[in-house]
């Protein structure tokens, strides 16, 4: 479990699955999708960890604008981090860059990231308390549950749990979920911006109650894939779980990524009993990247206490330094299976 503190009791799993069943998926604040797509390829991008500082907060219009003058994409996905981890907080920043989403053409998918609020505690951040500021993030970006930013398109939302940024939604049979998991092992680490050497009791309240709303949605996701027949499912987070720069801490204390024990393990289960690709997109760590984390002989395996998922395919955006192009996923016709439904490559931005 997260650890021992945030032991997750029958009772509590009874209860998240007792939402599920009592409200129709989540109380969703849409209807379903998708259908309409019929046996038509799409594309869709992916972008995070964007904008970070002065220089490219005065590029992010410019980008904007080149992901709208692709116009084969039906949709666009900001995996969070939307300033750096060491600029303030502030409300006028997060108008700033809502403003900007709004100028997207295409539906834009957004998930927070640590930076907007996890990480604001830090001084140089503003001293915040990150539950105060996670609030206004949801506030700000996510006060029409149920629809897109940029052009409106129906998503399925959590907000009936309270969280309105995770959302699920499906386009010729592919399954989409994005997530609220986050960096700073899934906001466990102390706020000691704050003074704080140690989780508070509200901190791990609210991390308990995300990551079982996170859970249940990846459950629920695969449910779904798997009763539509969906020849893909693709989770999209914050968070990279297998960053190789940690790998090394990692590897000699599993604690310092116990915030994702819980999600790994749901992923790994769900994979396995999917009989299609699983994809994870995610930002964080910054460096493009493309592998199995959980392949048969992977480090990550022991770290997590979890079995092989070899249908499990990583890719990491761009970001930070390296956002200078986002990824541009393509989705085959529905005759296509397996590894040849959905592909990717980098497309440069133009400025």
């Amino acid at each position: 479990m997260l650890s021992k503190t945030l032991t997750i009791t029958t009772a509590a799993l009874t209860l998240a699955f007792g939402l599920l069943a009592s409200q129709p998926a989540f109380a969703e604040t849409a209807e379903a999708d998708s259908t309409s797509d019929g046996n038509q390829a799409f594309t869709f991008a992916a972008i995070g960890d964007i904008p970070y500082g002065a220089a490219e907060i005065a590029k992010f219009p410019s980008r904007v604008q080149d992901l709208n003058a692709d116009k084969e994409l039906k949709f666009v996905a900001h995996v969070g981090d939307i300033k750096n981890g060491s600029s303030v907080c502030s409300d006028e920043y997060f108008s700033y860059i809502r403003t900007q989403f709004d100028t997207f053409t295409h539906p834009l998918v957004y998930t927070p990231g640590d930076n907007e609020w996890v990480d604001c505690h830090r001084t140089n951040n503003g001293a915040y308390n990150p539950l105060e500021r996670l609030d206004k993030i949801r506030e700000v970006f996510f006060n029409q549950p149920g629809k897109t930013l940029g052009a409106t398109m129906p998503v399925k939302s959590q907000e009936s749990l309270g969280l309105p940024e995770d959302v699920r939604f499906e386009k010729n049979r592919v399954a989409f979920s994005v997530l609220n998991v986050q960096g700073s092992n899934n906001s466990l680490l102390p706020w000691s911006g704050l003074g704080k050497t140690e989780p508070t009791p509200e901190q791990l309240a609210e991390v308990e109650h995300r990551t079982d709303a996170v859970i249940a949605q990846i459950h629920q996701t695969f449910a779904e894939a798997r009763r539509s027949n969906d020849r893909a499912v693709v989770l999209m987070q914050q968070a990279d779980m297998f960053d190789p720069s940690l790998l090394a801490d990692a590897t000699a204390n599993p604690a310092t990524v116990s915030g994702f024990r819980e999600v790994v393990q749901a992923m790994v289960e769900e994979t396995n009993n999917f009989d299609a690709p699983v994809y994870l997109v995610n930002g964080d760590s910054h460096v493009f990247a493309e592998n199995q984390p959980l392949a048969a002989g992977s480090p990550w395996l022991d770290i997590y206490g979890s079995p092989a998922a070899d249908n499990l395919q990583r890719i990491t955006v761009d970001g930070a330094n390296n956002a200078v192009d986002y990824v541009r996923f393509t989705v085959a016709g529905n005759s296509a299976k397996g590894a040849d439904v959905l592909s990717w490559e980098k497309v440069p931005f133009s400025k």
